[in-house]
């Protein structure tokens, strides 16, 4: 069955703009200033000298790099202004430009709550694998970030390769994840090089991506910077993302808040294109507000999806893709507070038009923790997401003026040809909501035992890997140091 349209990635929209044209004016020309006159904080000397190369004006007594307003437009106007990040199978690839939207997993949690008993525990290789072909299942997930971190791998140089080559043993979905080393990041190069068939044949289409850090206030640091120069020559899609927090790394506003994370990845992007003109750098936008109590970040609040959608609204002005965050919660459970928390802030940065939504499913208690009954709740959210992206379309097929004075006052439509044609293409179909009136419903027809029940079929489902047996024993016998799986 072909699928319906508000279920294809890339919906274009700007139904939420939480900016003024004067707001957003202001805000770009804040951010511009902060970098000219405050500059950035660089303690990467291959950075120092590329940004210097291009212009920055770099002080040789301190790690402060400034960069003239002429240098960051230069940058901006040549970093691309769509980029796609290709699945394996061709039938999810991104195109992150403009207004279109996708979404995918993240967070690096920690922890996932077990399926089995539902308790917290530290995530390990098995998680990586089963969110992955979780991913693979769900439609309305569009690619995979890396979502949980193995925590029982404790060389550093080991983990990037584990990460990647299990998520792309499970999943034909783009990948995307955060780098710990530049020697890991180097081999996790080289075994997607091996998958694609060589180094153009990945650079031509990108079936993986890579998220560096700006640490927030205004600082890149030595290893993201050479990780972030090291993709760059390479020609592969880079995230350089931010995330200051309201009241600590940023001024409590959040207009102060949205001009900070522009600002600093906008000076990711001047690195980037300072290491290699043309480079698909990818702007990106994680930041939330403080909890006053406590001072602790959280990842709930409306605001952090107003945030999200305005750095958004900015990043469509530069004309540079977008990778932002939506769906998160503070709740410890799937309750209430995690249902209606994810989905205001995944509905309101959608609406926005961000690219590339992170963290939109499975997280938990901050972004540190993963749900695998969640991943569905939030699927079906994002199922919902999609319809109303797509709008109300009005053309001749959908408003059968005709039709309408034909039947007259008191008819029903019900066995039309107009309902047969568009009854299975109009509406969104949940899998989880029970629409049933009371009395015919069954145990096990609620929503959460639907997405206890999804998540078992996929862990009873006998493993499949996603690559070819001869790139996957090539790859397994060439790193040593990727933890065996199930195959």
């Amino acid at each position: 069955m072909p699928r319906l349209k508000h279920e294809t990635p890339g919906i274009p929209t700007s139904l939420y703009q939480p900016l003024s044209a004067e707001g957003v004016k202001k805000i770009a020309d804040g951010a511009l200033e902060i970098l000219a006159r405050s500059g950035m904080a660089v303690y990467c000397d291959s950075a120092r000298e590329a940004l210097r190369r291009a212009g920055a004006e770099v002080d040789s007594h301190s790690p402060i790099v400034r960069m003239p307003r002429a240098t960051v437009e230069d940058a901006i106007d040549a970093n691309p202004s769509s980029i796609t990040l290709y699945s394996r199978n061709g039938q999810y690839d991104q195109v992150l430009e403009a207004n279109r939207v996708h979404y995918g997993t993240g967070g690096t949690a920690i922890y996932v709550l077990d399926p089995d008993t539902g308790q917290r525990r530290p995530s390990t290789i098995d998680d990586v694998i089963l969110n992955a072909r979780m991913v693979e299942a769900l439609e309305n997930i569009h690619g995979l970030t890396i979502n949980v971190f193995p925590t029982e791998i404790v060389q550093k140089d080991q983990i990037d390769v584990n990460r990647f080559f299990h998520a792309l043993d499970n999943t034909s979905k783009h990948v995307m994840g955060g780098i710990y080393s530049l020697q890991g990041c180097r081999e996790v190069v080289r075994v997607a090089e091996m998958i694609a068939g060589g180094e153009r044949a990945l650079r031509e289409k990108p079936f993986v991506s890579f998220i560096t850090l700006i640490i927030s206030p205004f600082k890149i640091d030595k290893d993201y910077g050479e990780m972030t120069g090291y993709l760059a020559e390479k020609g592969l899609p880079v995230v350089v993302p931010t995330e200051p927090i309201c009241a600590t790394t940023s001024p409590v506003t959040l207009a102060g808040n949205v001009v900070t994370h522009i600002a600093e990845t906008i000076g990711g992007i001047v690195l980037v294109q300072s290491v290699h003109r043309g480079a698909p750098g990818i702007c990106g936008s994680v930041g939330s507000i403080t909890n006053l109590k406590t001072m602790d970040h959280l990842g709930g609040p409306i605001e952090r999806g107003m945030i999200n959608a305005a750095v958004a609204q900015m990043a469509q002005h530069f004309k540079i893709p977008m990778y932002s965050t939506g769906g998160t919660t503070d709740s410890k459970e799937l309750d209430l507070q995690a249902v209606y928390e994810s989905a205001m802030s995944s509905l309101l940065v959608a609406m926005s038009g961000a690219n590339y939504i992170h963290d939109i499913a499975g997280l938990m208690e901050a972004d540190l923790t993963v749900s695998y009954e969640k991943l569905v709740v939030d699927n079906e959210i994002l199922g919902m997401n999609q319809r109303v992206l797509r709008g109300i379309e009005v053309n001749d097929a959908t408003l059968p003026v005709e039709l309408m004075i034909e039947k007259g006052p008191g008819a029903d439509y019900m066995m039309e040809a107009h309902t047969v044609q568009h009854m299975r293409s109009e509406f969104f179909v949940p899998r989880l909501a029970n629409r049933d009136k009371r009395g015919s419903m069954k145990p096990g027809d609620d929503t959460l035992s639907r997405a206890k029940a999804f998540v078992e079929r996929i862990r009873r489902a006998p493993p499949k890997s996603c690559l070819p047996e001869d790139v996957r024993s090539e790859i397994l016998t060439k790193f040593p140091e990727i933890c065996s799986s199930p195959y």
